[in-house]
C-alpha cells in the first residue's frame, strides 16, 4: 500500500480490465542439414529469403562428400520453402564432424580454404569448398605514372640512351671498322654519362642517358677520336659514345610523375607493365626479363629509375627459376630506356593502397576498399578482415579472414602478395587478351564427409563456442516446424536423425517435425519406415518431389519434400491460421512427383498416417493427406495437434504475470476471464467447433478445481475444455431418387 503522510495531490494509475493474450506465432521454421558454406556454432541465423540464404549459407550448387557430388538439398528445401509461402527459416548448419570444430570452425572433417606466404595468410571464414574463394587485387594509384617532355635542349646531368641507323650492311660483320669518313647516321637515343652536347662543332661530348633524339644526323666515334666496329655500335660494348648533334635536334624525356596520393618516395615499390615482350639488353648492360610483361622494383624520388631485383622478379618452375619468365640479375633500368620501344611501354604505378574483391565462380561477393600493405596501418588487411570480427553481422558479410605478423613492413607484406598470386594471370601470355591481373586462390576447402545423426543432434556450446545441430535451436522460442531434407538422401542414417529430431520435439514442446520419406520407397517400405515412429509431433510425406535445378546444371532434380511441407505450413498458417489443416494445397514449384500415387494406393498409406503428395489433371500437384504419425485417434490431424501447440504455448506467454500473485478468488477470476476472452476471439474467428460459446469450450478456475493441499503447496490450477476443427477428411455426397409428388 502506499503511504501518505504529508498533505498533497495524489495521482496513481490502476488499472480495471483483466489481462489479455495474444496468440503465438506458428510459422516461423527451422533446418538442420549439411550447406555449402556459414556458421557451424553458435545461435543459428534466420533468413527471410533465399537470396538472404544463398548470401549467409551459399549457393545451391552441389556439395561434394569424398569426392562425391549430392545435389544441395538443404538449399534446394530453402528455396521450396520461401516459394510456397514461408517467411522466417533459422538455418543450422551441419558437418561431418561438427562437434568437434572450435569456434573459428577448424577440426571439423570439412575444411576450410587457406592462402599464407609469411607474413601474411588468407582463410575462409568458415568450412567448405565454396570458401576456395579468389581474390583480386586492384591498386588504387593504378592510373599511369608515364610522362614525356620534348625539348630543345637537355639539361646537364640528364639521361638518355642512344640508337643508331643507317650503317652498312657490310660494316655489320664483326671486327669490321667503319670507314674513316665516318658514316652519317641516324641517332634516336643516346646512352653514357656526362652531360650532352649541342655544338656541332664539338664532336667528343659525352652523352647519357634520359633523353631521346628524333630524326638527328650523327656521327659515332669512341672517346679517342677512333671509328667504332660494327659489334662495338650493335652491343654498345662498354664504349664512351660521343656524337655529333645539329642545334635544331629536339630531345623527348621519359620519367615518372607523382601519383595522385602524393609525391614519389625514394625505394616504394612500382609496377611497369609493358604490352607485349621486349628486350632492353643493349640498354641494361644484358640483363635479360625473356617474355616477362610485368617488372616490380623500386623508383627513385626524381621518378626517373626503377631498381629490379631479380628475386622480386623471378618465376619458379619447381626447384629452378623459369629463365623464360625471370629477370637474369638485378639492375637499375632508365626510364629513358623506354623511349626506345614506345610501342611496348604500356604504365607504369607505385604499390600503396589496393581495394580488394572476393570472388567466387568470377562474381564480386563482397568487396573492401583503401586498404594500405604496412601492418602499422591503421586500414590493414587484418584490420579490416579481423579473424574474428567484434560483429556478428561483419562475420557473416566477410567471407575470408586475414592474419597479419604484427609490425610487417609494407615491402614484407607486397612481397607476401605477390609469392601468393596467381603466376598465370599476373604474367599471362603475349597473345592473351586480358591482361595482368592479380588474383589470389584460396584452396583446401572441402565439404568433408556425409554427416551422421550425431551431427544433427548437436551438442551444447562450451566456451566461447556455440552450440550445434538440434541443440542450437533450444535457445530460440519462435520455432514451431523442424524440417532435415538432406537425411533422407542417406537411408543408413535417416531414422536414426529422424529419432534425434522427435526427442528434439519433445523436448521442446511446441515443435512438430516433418519426415521425409527416403527416395525410391515403395508401398511396404514407406509404411514400414512409419511405423518406426508413434507421436503427434511428427508427419511424414511421401514420395519425393521434381522441381528445378538452381544451378541450371541438371534440366531438374528429384529432392524430399520436407522445404516444400513446411512451406506449406506456414504459409496455411499465414493466409488461413494454424486451425486449417496444411493439405489440399498445390506445391509451388514442384513439376513432377518421384512416383504417382493413384487413390488405391493412398488406401493402404493414409490409416498408417502416411501424408502422400497427389497430381490431379488440371489441379496441378497437391499434399494430399494431414495426419500426424501417432496412433492415438484424439491428435490424428496435424492441424488439431498444431492448434492446441498455438492455444497452450499462447496461454504460458501471455499469463506469466500470474505467477506469485496471491493466489485467491480476484486471481482465479482474472485468469479465468482473461483465458476465456481469448477463446472467446478464437470461437468468432471460426477456429472452433460449435454454435455458440458454450459449446465451443470452457474455463474453470475456482475451488471445484483446487484442493486446499494445492493451495498450500503455491499451484493454481485452471480447466480449460476446447472443441477443435477436425478437417472434412472424406466428403460424402449421398444421392438418391426420389418421386415427383405434389410439393
Amino acid at each position: 500500500m502506499p503511504e501518505y503522510l504529508a498533505p498533497g495531490v495524489f495521482v496513481e494509475e490502476t488499472s480495471f480490465r483483466q489481462k489479455s493474450i495474444e496468440g503465438v506465432g506458428t510459422s516461423v521454421a527451422a533446418i538442420v542439414g549439411p550447406t555449402r558454406y556459414g556458421p557451424l556454432r553458435g545461435r543459428p541465423e534466420v533468413v527471410t529469403s533465399f537470396a538472404e540464404f544463398t548470401r549467409i549459407y551459399g549457393d545451391a550448387a552441389d556439395l561434394v562428400f569424398e569426392d562425391t557430388a549430392e545435389p544441395n538439398y538443404t538449399a534446394i528445401a530453402a528455396r521450396a520453402f520461401f516459394d510456397n509461402g514461408g517467411k522466417q527459416l533459422f538455418v543450422s548448419r551441419i558437418c561431418r564432424d561438427v562437434n568437434l570444430i572450435d569456434a573459428s570452425g577448424d577440426n571439423a572433417d570439412a575444411a576450410r580454404a587457406r592462402l599464407n606466404s609469411a607474413p601474411l595468410g588468407f582463410a575462409a571464414r568458415f568450412p567448405g569448398a565454396a570458401g576456395n574463394f579468389t581474390l583480386e587485387l586492384r591498386w588504387r594509384d593504378a592510373a599511369n605514372l608515364l610522362r614525356s617532355e620534348r625539348i630543345a635542349a637537355p639539361p646537364a646531368g640528364t639521361s638518355a640512351l642512344l640508337q643508331v641507323a643507317g650503317i652498312p650492311a657490310t660494316a655489320r660483320i664483326a671486327g669490321a671498322t667503319l670507314d674513316a669518313a665516318r658514316f652519317p647516321l641516324r641517332v634516336t637515343a643516346i646512352v653514357s654519362a656526362g652531360t650532352v652536347s649541342t655544338d656541332p662543332n664539338d664532336a667528343n661530348a659525352p652523352l647519357v642517358p634520359a633523353w631521346l633524339i628524333q630524326g638527328a644526323a650523327a656521327e659515332i666515334t669512341d672517346a679517342d677520336g677512333e671509328a667504332l666496329t660494327a659489334a662495338e655500335i650493335a652491343t654498345l660494348g662498354g664504349a664512351l659514345l660521343s656524337a655529333e648533334v645539329p642545334a635544331s635536334a629536339t630531345f623527348t624525356r621519359v620519367s615518372a610523375r607523382a601519383p595522385a596520393s602524393g609525391a614519389l618516395v625514394a625505394g616504394e615499390q612500382a609496377v611497369l607493365l609493358l604490352s607485349a615482350p621486349s628486350s632492353l639488353a643493349p640498354y641494361l648492360g644484358g640483363v635479360t626479363f625473356g617474355s616477362r610483361r610485368l617488372l616490380r622494383g623500386t623508383l627513385n624520388a626524381a621518378g626517373t629509375t626503377l631498381s629490379l631485383t631479380a628475386a622480386r622478379n623471378t618465376v619458379m618452375n619447381g626447384n629452378q627459376a623459369d629463365a623464360a619468365r625471370s629477370l637474369s640479375a638485378d639492375v637499375v633500368l632508365p626510364l629513358a630506356a623506354l623511349a626506345a620501344r614506345p610501342d611496348v611501354a604500356f604504365t607504369l604505378f607505385t604499390l600503396r593502397a589496393f581495394d580488394l574483391d572476393v570472388l567466387n565462380a568470377g562474381e564480386a561477393v563482397y568487396s573492401v576498399a583503401d586498404i594500405a600493405p604496412a601492418a602499422a596501418a591503421a586500414r590493414n588487411l587484418a584490420a579490416v578482415l579481423p579473424p574474428t570480427p567484434a560483429r556478428q553481422s561483419d562475420r557473416l558479410a566477410q567471407p575470408v579472414a586475414a592474419t597479419l605478423t604484427a609490425g610487417a613492413s609494407a615491402d614484407a607484406v607486397l612481397d607476401a602478395l605477390f609469392a601468393l598470386a596467381d603466376i598465370a594471370a599476373l604474367l599471362p601470355a603475349a597473345s592473351a587478351l586480358a591482361g595482368s591481373r592479380w588474383l589470389l586462390r584460396l584452396t583446401g576447402g572441402s565439404d568433408g564427409a556425409v554427416p551422421n545423426a550425431a551431427d544433427y543432434t548437436g551438442e551444447a556450446g562450451v566456451g566461447n563456442s556455440g552450440a550445434t545441430g538440434f541443440v542450437a535451436l533450444e535457445d530460440i522460442e519462435d520455432i514451431s516446424i523442424i524440417c532435415t531434407p538432406a537425411a533422407a538422401a542417406h537411408p543408413a542414417s535417416h531414422a536414426q536423425v529422424v529419432q534425434a529430431m522427435w526427442a528434439h520435439c519433445r523436448r521442446m514442446r511446441y515443435r512438430v517435425g516433418i519426415v521425409d520419406a527416403e527416395a525410391g520407397m515403395s508401398l511396404n517400405e514407406v509404411r514400414s519406415f512409419a511405423g518406426q515412429f508413434s507421436d503427434s509431433l511428427l508427419a511424414l510425406y511421401y514420395p519425393w518431389v521434381v522441381t528445378s535445378d538452381p544451378t541450371g546444371a541438371r534440366p531438374e532434380l528429384t529432392v524430399p519434400p520436407g522445404g516444400f511441407i513446411a512451406g506449406v505450413y506456414a504459409g496455411t498458417d499465414v493466409r488461413r491460421g494454424v486451425h486449417k489443416a496444411p493439405a489440399n494445397e498445390v506445391l509451388i514449384g514442384a513439376s513432377g512427383l518421384e512416383l504417382d500415387v493413384n487413390r488405391f494406393q493412398q488406401e493402404l498409406l493414409n490409416p498408417n498416417g502416411i501424408n502422400c503428395l497427389r497430381f490431379f489433371p488440371g489441379r496441378g500437384y497437391r499434399v494430399w493427406g494431414a495426419r500426424t504419425l501417432s496412433d492415438d485417434p484424439e491428435w490424428r490431424y496435424v492441424n488439431v495437434r498444431r492448434y492446441f501447440l498455438f492455444l497452450e504455448r499462447s496461454i504460458e506467454k501471455s499469463t506469466q504475470w500470474a505467477v506469485f500473485e496471491p493466489n485467491g478468488e480476484a486471481l482465479w477470476a482474472n485468469v479465468r476471464s482473461t483465458i476465456e476472452d481469448f477463446l472467446y476471439s478464437e470461437w468468432v474467428g471460426g477456429h472452433l467447433l460449435g454454435s455458440a460459446p458454450k459449446e465451443a469450450f470452457f474455463v474453470r478456475c475456482d475451488r471445484s478445481t483446487m484442493t486446499q493441499n494445492d493451495l498450500d503447496n503455491g499451484r493454481l490450477v485452471c480447466l480449460i475444455g476446447v472443441a477443435p476443427l477436425r478437417p472434412a477428411e472424406f466428403v460424402i455426397f449421398r444421392i438418391g431418387q426420389k418421386t415427383a409428388d405434389a410439393q
